[in-house]
């Protein structure tokens, strides 16, 4: 497992709520002072809230805070409960008539695992932010994670679990850049450098990895029996980021997905990244999105090797 965590970077809150026996749950990013932000979505089966508000010609440039949802799109509905918490605490974007929190956020697809009746709600939603801290983040199967599994390309019945996983670097002149992940996805995922499998499909008769980048390869088709899948994260920094070099680095934030987890961005994989930056620390933004890939890879691998 790799060291640090995304709540080293000064101003970054996470909190995890979740239901273990219909195994699905969420995860809030907070920034109580706001937060530039940047995405980018690569998936071609998103499901998302706020994303169109971060694109640099729109007027918002702060978010407050990120969930990331089980639940299918029905996990959107824990934003309410994050808007809530905000609202409370007097934090939002300042309309002049009220305090308006920017909560971004993105789901995963876990109601084939667990209860699909149960989905993360306003109440799990509070109850995250109730639970954040600057300090340890539990890692695994908890939070979004909690339902989160990998390697679906033969089905459930082949697949592991996926988790959330959370690393950091630091970079000279003080600079931190952290990432947090939750890993849903249709490919298996590898060890960075040598491609070994750390968690994918297996065969259902002899338990071994088939590899699924390999049986891609060689013809086999992939179904929408498989779908239900996505890994989606945030990635944040004490570096000074414009709006729109904050969606640069979203953009090359994913190559740290493309490390680790094959194949990665389908036509069912949702895969989204959120970028948010709090601090007023230059740097070239070359080497943020750089450490933001390889924060992104460790924090994948975290998510496995914890669940």
């Amino acid at each position: 497992m790799y060291d640090g965590k995304i709540t080293d970077v000064p101003g970054i809150e996470v909190g995890h709520a979740q239901d273990f026996d219909a195994k699905t749950g969420c995860t809030v990013i907070i920034s109580r002072e706001g937060a530039v932000g940047g995405v980018d979505v690569r998936g071609s089966a998103p499901g998302t809230r706020e994303t169109d508000l971060m694109r640099p010609m729109n007027l918002v440039e702060r978010v407050h805070a990120v969930v990331l949802c089980g639940g299918s799109a029905f996990g959107l509905a824990a934003a309410s409960g994050v808007m809530r918490y905000l609202e409370e605490q007097g934090i939002g974007f300042d309309t002049g008539v009220a305090k308006v929190p920017i909560v971004a956020g993105a789901v995963i697809f876990d109601l084939g695992y667990g209860d699909w009746r149960v989905r993360p709600d306003e109440r799990m939603g509070y109850e995250a932010c109730l639970n954040a801290s600057t300090g340890d983040v539990p890692q695994g199967s908890v939070g979004a994670g909690t339902g989160a599994t990998v390697g679906k390309i033969l089905g459930m019945e082949g697949c592991m679990k996926g988790g959330v996983g959370t690393s950091s670097i630091r970079l000279p002149g003080g600079i931190v850049v952290g990432a947090i992940v939750v890993v849903n996805a249709l490919g298996d995922v590898v060890e960075p450098g040598t491609g070994r499998i750390l968690a994918g499909a297996r065969d259902p008769k002899t338990g071994k990895f088939i590899n699924t980048w390999k049986f891609i390869l060689e013809g086999n088709a992939i179904k929408d029996a498989e779908a239900g899948n996505t890994t989606i994260g945030v990635v944040a920094t004490n570096a000074y980021l414009t709006k729109e070099q904050a969606n640069k680095v979203a953009a090359m934030a994913h190559d740290g997905l493309a490390l680790t987890i094959r194949p990665v961005h389908t036509m069912l994989d949702g895969d989204t990244l959120f970028v948010l930056s709090t601090g007023e620390i230059e740097c070239d933004v070359n080497v943020i999105g750089t450490a933001a890939a390889e924060a992104i890879a460790r924090a994948v691998v975290n998510a496995v090797e914890n669940a």
